[in-house]
């Protein structure tokens, strides 16, 4: 008989879990997705490309498999005019989590996880717009049910009531429910709702992680991190952004870039295909990490700019060995700056040159 999966609050009970995110930009890196219009096809027109994406993240340390429907809701679809390839992306999507989730490189098998997020029509004047949300959430969540998942994941929402409303269609199920704010610029849900109290709120709704994801960076994300960790019971999650936001632009939206570029993208603004100087190094986002580790998060991840070095830098922050760091760096060896005995003096003297 095999033995029983463990499931996502023992394994939170016990210790830190990783959660890759950030399919959206690395699916994108890779040539698989349109920009700005963020469709997750890939995985009907390329499943060997997400499937390799889940592997690397596995391989990287990512406890949990996230089906990549993230977008892949019925009002995207309608916008891109593809509406009736709806649920066989769903599905598609989720079987290839659920693939990989049962095909553990360690000893362990994954969770996979079924993934609602922000609909970008959820209107908090207009009522009508609530019930079409709740028809999608419905929809997909039923879906994730049906292809098996483990944990239900609900992220990215920015107004406190549509995020209420993912959790109510979640919690129905009976799964262990992750529940992820991202609020913009304001520093205020959109309808209104302070951002520690969305999260307080969430978690008397049943919530059985609660915290934020995406838009913002670890320097913007970490101070309502900590107020948030102090006045929730439940576990808390913390998946940032890649990108140095700053206090005066907090999200990633409308970050400037201000190191001396010479060819500036076409849109208004670097977001989305021009962060790339705007980038967090590993060692910024493993001391994010530690840092919430510390104040007692244990579902950390990277959202949007994540990458498998950067999930590795993660698991490995928080004290974790994962099967990505054989590859760690070693710089003792460099042909310039190494310390092994064998590195040609000459080079070595030569390393403030370079």
């Amino acid at each position: 008989m095999k033995n029983k999966k463990r499931d996502l609050i023992e394994r939170l009970n016990s210790g830190p879990v990783i959660c890759a995110e950030g399919f959206l930009f690395e699916i994108e890196r890779r040539g698989y997705m349109a920009s700005g219009q963020f469709v997750p096809m890939v995985s009907l027109e390329h499943p060997e490309a997400l499937e390799n994406l889940h592997r690397d993240f596995q391989h990287a340390g990512s406890d949990i498999v996230q089906a990549f429907t993230y977008n892949g809701h019925r009002e995207k679809m309608r916008v891109i005019n593809k509406e009736e390839l709806l649920e066989p992306l769903n599905r598609s999507a989720l079987k290839i989590a659920k693939k990989v989730a049962n095909s553990p490189i360690g000893s362990e098998p994954n969770l996979m996880a079924g993934n609602i997020s922000n609909s970008n029509i959820w209107n908090d004047k207009n009522p009508k717009s609530h019930i079409e949300v709740e028809k999608i959430f419905t929809e997909m969540i039923g879906w994730a049910v049906d292809e098996g998942a483990d944990i239900l994941i609900g992220e990215t929402f920015y107004y406190a009531g549509e995020a209420y409303k993912a959790l109510e269609v979640m919690k129905k199920t009976n799964l262990p429910c992750v529940i992820t704010i991202a609020p913009m610029g304001e520093n205020i849900m959109r309808d209104g709702v302070s951002i520690v109290d969305t999260c307080k709120e969430l978690e008397q709704r049943g919530g059985d992680v609660v915290g934020m994801n995406c838009f913002r960076g670890p320097a913007t994300m970490m101070p309502y991190l900590k107020e948030i960790r102090k006045v929730l019971k439940c576990h808390v999650a913390a998946l940032p952004i890649n990108f140095r936001t700053t206090k005066e632009h907090p999200t990633f939206f409308n970050l400037p870039d201000n190191n001396g570029c010479t060819c500036h993208t076409p849109h208004k603004t670097p977001f989305p295909t021009a962060l790339d100087p705007l980038q967090c190094n590993r060692y910024e986002i493993g001391k994010f990490t530690k840092e919430a580790f510390d104040l007692g998060v244990n579902y950390l991840g990277v959202c949007c700019g994540a990458n498998p070095m950067l999930i590795r830098e993660v698991a490995e922050s928080v004290g974790l060995k994962v099967p990505a760091s054989k590859y760690r760096e070693d710089m003792s060896t460099h042909f310039i700056y190494g310390t092994h005995k064998r590195i040609a003096k000459h080079m070595k003297d030569y390393a403030d040159k370079a």
